[in-house]
């Protein structure tokens, strides 16, 4: 039986560190996935409803307030659940379906981010071709692409990792990660580490320098602009630059906790950094589209208010 536990199950064991904590934990994640849900949801559907918001830029926004409500759902209602579990056992089918969900969510997020980086590249480089180059079309076709493409680079990295023989199952994790499955390999992981090095190439690195190209391009338009220029280039490329640091951040801090040895840092510090790339960008992201943003901004206060006089 126990053979059958270690051969069918992992074992999350990052959560004996919250043992005590787990029934204030489990109300205050509660609380934030609900927050998420809910803050989300109203970006989508202000978007939706609203005709003058159905330019490229704002669709896009729209994408990643869903991609948020994907990656939540792939991993809050799975820790809520293990939060008041006496047992952290997950079975292989489940894990590999949380990574696949968790992966293709981080993958998403950044390829949404270099599709808005190039919107923005259009509107303050080539401002005269910016109807001609970037229209709903192609926004379409971007961002089908952007799905399509991390979807069936993160299937085959788990793929192979499911195809490896195991020699033990904990995984020192609130959730399940790919990297650390293949750590628990009793064969070679040459193929693993290739496959997975081009698709973080590909997913990951490439769109972030992207990114960083796009804005050092705006900073050199900029640069021989007037002041009044710079500001409006500042207050729609601001919300982007804010949520493209913040999930790099989020996303740096995840790589190198997956390579570094949990057992010798802080219980409570290891149990926050591995949460923060699930959690902080679905929560800032609607907060600053719909805050910073005038548009977004007083379409949510007229639903608001709508919302006030019927109650």
């Amino acid at each position: 039986m126990e053979n059958s536990t270690l051969t069918f199950y992992f074992n999350l064991t990052m959560f004996v560190n919250i043992e005590y904590y787990r029934y204030p934990a489990f109300v205050f994640c509660l609380l934030l996935y609900s927050i998420i849900v809910s803050a989300n949801l109203v970006i989508i559907l202000v978007i939706s409803q609203e005709r003058t918001l159905h330019e490229p830029m704002y669709i896009l926004i729209a994408c990643l307030s869903v991609n948020s409500l994907y990656g939540s759902t792939g991993f809050f209602p799975r820790f809520l659940m293990d939060l008041l579990s006496d047992t952290h056992l997950i079975s292989h089918p489940a894990c590999f379906t949380q990574i696949y969900v968790i992966y293709t969510y981080a993958s998403y997020e950044l390829t949404i981010l270099s599709i808005m980086a190039y919107d923005r590249y259009i509107a303050v480089c080539q401002p005269l071709h910016y109807h001609s180059k970037i229209n709903s079309k192609t926004v379409s076709k971007l961002a089908a692409f952007a799905w399509i493409c991390p979807a069936f680079s993160v299937a085959t990295c788990i793929y192979l990792s499911v195809r490896l023989p195991l020699c033990g199952n904990k995984i020192p994790k609130v959730f399940c990660a790919n990297w650390n499955v293949v750590k628990l390999s009793c064969v070679t992981t040459v193929v693993n580490n290739i496959v997975g090095m081009l698709v973080t190439i590909t997913t990951a690195f490439l769109p972030f320098c992207y990114v960083l190209y796009t804005y050092l391009k705006i900073l050199l338009v900029c640069r021989k602009s007037s002041s009044e220029f710079k500001g409006k280039v500042l207050q729609s490329c601001l919300p982007h630059i804010v949520t493209f640091v913040i999930y790099s951040i989020t996303g740096f801090c995840d790589i190198a906790l997956s390579r570094y040895n949990l057992e010798e840092l802080n219980p409570f510090a290891a149990g926050i950094l591995s949460l923060e790339f699930v959690v902080i960008p679905p929560v800032l992201n609607p907060l600053v589209y719909g805050l910073k943003l005038p548009e977004i901004r007083r379409h949510i206060s007229r639903m608001l208010s709508w919302s006030k006089t019927i109650t």
